[in-house]
């Protein structure tokens, strides 16, 4: 070996060295909730779920409260909404959108189009575990956790000098919720515990085999009868002492440990079939759980969910707040930096996302899969507007592909419901969805018009379709979801129309989610050719033609939606310099409305770039900037990666800073509570998802033709490192860095092809040499933008970029490449 070739060698060496010895520094930091106190509110309780069953723990020592949900109970039965008087409306709530009466336009599609039936059901509770300790009041020494490493809640205190200890699981693997129960002596468990439910008429038995139950049946809403029959099932296992069960409450004296089963079950099959038996499939749970010990109960539950969980690690530096309560220290962010709770809350992200979403249950809603009330806000159904998409913007880059089964498989059952709103509302082929669907997939436009009247929502679900695609070059997956794809473009195809004063091409009667524009002055948002609206079609169309290139189907149609997108409206920028929201020149610079629609084509999308679309990008910036920071939470999640994207990592670290700001039972102040929960308020879990993602978008950005290293890095994460993430093309990366650059890099290719990398200081490795013209891997395709209307008003500023270095890796699938920073 020569002597360039050896020293090549050992510094690649040293640097393996160095990256398992940081990937051993973050694997040994704990990340936990953790709190001296019991939980006095729902938003302080320890939320614990295994996709199915949720549990938010309040530890409370003379009477724990478990507050439980199912995600199949939702109120109602099998319906679609689709009003059939649309058809004849919505022609004229169109003719006077065109003629520019747009608050009689709203008015009309209110009266006339949204749904006549119901607007959607609510999301429910089951109810509540609730379990009396005598004499527990009198405890010290209290400390309540929410383990990240092993999704457990321990709660611990002391009572007359004897150490007890509640263990709570929602079991991944046995399909129940479990709680052991152990005390520092022997013979000190004692406690009667029982169900309760806030459903009207619930019956409440106990049966032989120590067992209660609570049968019940969901709620009417809307004129539409519950028919979502449920039963919960409440025993334990005792070592020591007795046990018995009689009206209602379960009892154990005297016992060295205790394990509490709770097991629920409903009659949903499918959102068209709710035949089946919820008694005999509470039973099954139970009897398959109790023939595990607990100690194995737990490592099953455990190793489970860590196969999600250890994929992806996140070191931003020591725990240095270790002692402070996990609430006091969302409270004190601002002024501490708190680099290790910014990493809690990452992991707390896709935790959340793990333990509301895995395949073959429902796709995370509005709280996920934790609500207490049997009507909440917005009734915690999926907002297709941008809350649903928001919840999934962490499952590729982090690593947790699979969490998306629940997804695509509401996309496809939208698709199948839809298809009979469009030929109802529209009379048009294909399938449609608006702003709003639940577990009974309906379809038609819901609530008023100011929100409702919005056709695009399949649109933006298609495109979580073909990130998957980009993500993982998979194309059998490609081929399956295809139809779906073509038939929502053909929807779109058959009736966008043409806008009388520009002759575009445009979706109307739509808004711009939920902001009303001056050309109403103010009082509504129903348009005409919305910004939003025109780059979800882009992205649909385009999708739709690359696809039937790669499949080699369907070439007459594509060549049609090239055609269609020519007549499109482009991007606009108006007269401030910003990003137009709408067709027409109506943005207000002191808007500060919580969606930021317009801005899909920076973030999520890949419309806006520095290097392609450097006009787009400084407008689409000057408007995030009169939009303001502060907001409600999951707005803020949204900026955070819109920051990311304009590649100011400090701006987005205070967009960070804006969303750990400490949210108790302020009434209109959007941040966090002192569980982690997202304040909107009140709790949406979309929020932490969006800053899930925003942080993996400050560390890595895939969207622009090449993986970009570090791109809106913020000056106080000097050091640190990921490992895990994923890039579209199906590449793996752990990345560390140090002084703000990159140190070391591990690329793992899943796919194959062509891996281009953008980095602020040069790299070194074998195989890499420096990029020249376009990215020969299709997965890096960018999109040919149409070029911008500008007015003569506006004034751009010059974007300042700063200099990198950009490189090519040929790689094979199955390879890691070692690579280092200069």
């Amino acid at each position: 070996m020569n002597k360039k070739r050896l020293i090549e060698y050992v510094l690649v060496m040293l640097s393996v060295t160095s990256i398992h010895a940081q990937e051993t520094n973050a694997s040994t930091q704990e990340y936990k909730l953790w709190y001296n106190r019991p939980a006095q509110v729902w938003t302080e309780a320890l939320p614990l779920g295994n996709g199915r069953l949720g549990a938010m723990v309040y530890g409370t020592p003379g009477t724990e409260q478990i507050q439980l949900n199912e995600e199949t109970i939702w109120a109602g039965r099998p319906n679609n909404n689709a009003n059939p008087d649309a058809l004849e409306y919505i022609p004229k709530v169109r003719e006077l959108v065109f003629a520019g009466k747009y608050l009689e336009a709203q008015t009309l599609a209110t009266e006339k189009v949204m749904a006549k039936t119901n607007s959607g059901m609510p999301y429910q509770s089951f109810g509540d575990l609730r379990i009396a300790f005598p004499g527990h009041t009198r405890y010290s020494d209290y400390y309540r956790e929410l383990s990240l490493d092993s999704a457990r809640a321990i709660v611990r205190y002391k009572v007359d000098g004897v150490q007890y200890q509640r263990e709570t699981i929602t079991s991944f693997t046995d399909q129940v919720v479990m709680i052991r129960l152990t005390a520092s002596r022997p013979g000190q468990i004692t406690f009667n515990a029982q169900l309760t439910s806030p459903h009207q008429d619930v019956m409440i038995s106990s049966e032989e085999g120590n067992c209660v139950t609570l049968s019940g049946v969901s709620s009417w809403h809307e004129g539409l009868k519950g028919k979502v029959e449920f039963q919960g099932r409440l025993t334990a296992r005792n070592r020591g002492g007795k046990i018995a069960c009689a009206d209602g409450i379960l009892s154990v004296e005297g016992a060295d440990e205790a394990v509490i089963y709770v097991s629920i079950a409903t009659n949903f099959n499918n959102y068209l079939d709710i035949t089946g038996n919820q008694i005999e499939r509470a039973k099954d749970y139970l009897s398959k759980a109790m023939k595990h010990p607990f100690p194995e109960a737990q490592k099953n539950h455990t190793d489970f969910y860590r196969r999600y969980l250890t994929r992806v690690s996140l070191n931003l530096g020591k725990n240095r707040y270790g002692n402070i309560t996990t609430d006091k220290r969302v409270e004190n962010f601002k002024d501490t930096n708190d680099a290790h709770l910014v990493a809690t809350y990452f992991q707390f992200g896709r935790y959340l996302l793990i333990c509301s979403s895995q395949p073959g249950g429902q796709p995370a809603n509005l709280q996920g899969i934790w609500n207490d009330k049997l009507f909440p806000s917005w009734d915690s159904k999926y907002t297709c507007n941008i809350n649903l998409e928001m919840n999934y913007w962490p499952s590729e880059v982090t690593n947790l592909s699979e969490l998306n089964e629940p997804l695509f498989r509401l996309i496809k059952e939208v698709s199948e419901t839809g298809k009979e709103t469009a030929k109802i509302m529209y009379g048009a082929n294909g399938w449609v969805l608006h702003h709003n669907t639940d577990i009974w997939r309906v379809t038609g436009a819901i609530d008023k018009a100011p929100s409702g009247m919005w056709p695009s929502g399949g649109a933006w679900l298609c495109r979580h379709l073909w990130e998957r695609y980009l993500y993982t070059g998979d194309t059998v997956f490609l081929r399956s979801i295809y139809p779906i794809l073509k038939e929502s473009g053909r929807f779109f195809d058959e009736t966008m129309v043409k806008e009388p004063i520009h002759n575009w091409l445009v979706v109307c009667p739509s808004n711009s989610p939920e902001n009303v524009h001056s050309g109403s002055n103010g009082k509504a948002t129903t348009a005409a050719g919305c910004t939003m609206d025109n780059q979800l079609i882009f992205d649909l169309w385009t999708a739709i033609i690359s696809a039937s290139e790669i499949l080699d189907t369907d070439k007459d149609f594509a060549t049609h939606l090239k055609q269609r997108l020519k007549e499109m409206p482009p991007m606009q920028i108006g007269h401030w310099g910003q990003l137009q929201e709408w067709m027409f020149d109506w943005d207000d610079p002191n808007d500060v409305h919580r969606h930021v629609s317009h801005l899909y084509g920076l973030f999520p999308s890949n419309q806006i770039s520095p290097y392609r679309t450097p006009e787009l990008f400084d407008a689409a910036r000057t408007s995030l900037i009169h939009r303001g920071d502060p907001s409600t939470g999951w707005s803020m999640g949204w900026k955070v990666c819109l920051w990311a994207r304009l590649l100011d990592g400090d701006h987005a670290y205070k967009l960070i800073t804006d969303q750990l700001t400490l949210v108790r039972n302020e009434k209109k102040k959007g941040g966090t509570y002192p569980n982690l929960f997202d304040a909107h308020p009140p709790f949406q879990i979309d929020g932490n998802f969006g800053c899930t993602a925003g942080i993996v978008e400050m560390l890595m950005q895939s969207y622009d033709g090449f993986i970009y290293l570090l791109p809106a890095l913020p000056t106080l994460w000097k050091e640190g490192s990921v490992k895990g993430i994923i890039a579209r093309g199906g590449f793996e990366l752990d990345l560390s860095w140090k002084d703000g650059k990159v140190n070391h890099l591990i690329v793992k290719s899943h796919k194959g092809g062509n891996c281009r990398l953008r980095s602020l200081n040069p790299l070194k490795g074998k195989g890499l040499k420096a990029a020249k013209g376009e990215n020969p891997n299709p997965l890096f395709a960018v999109p040919a933008i149409t070029k911008p209307l500008i007015n003569g008003k506006a004034k751009l500023n010059k974007i300042e970029l700063t200099e990198t270095y950009l490189y090519d890796l040929p790689t094979k699938a199955g390879k890691e490449y070692i690579l280092i920073g200069k």
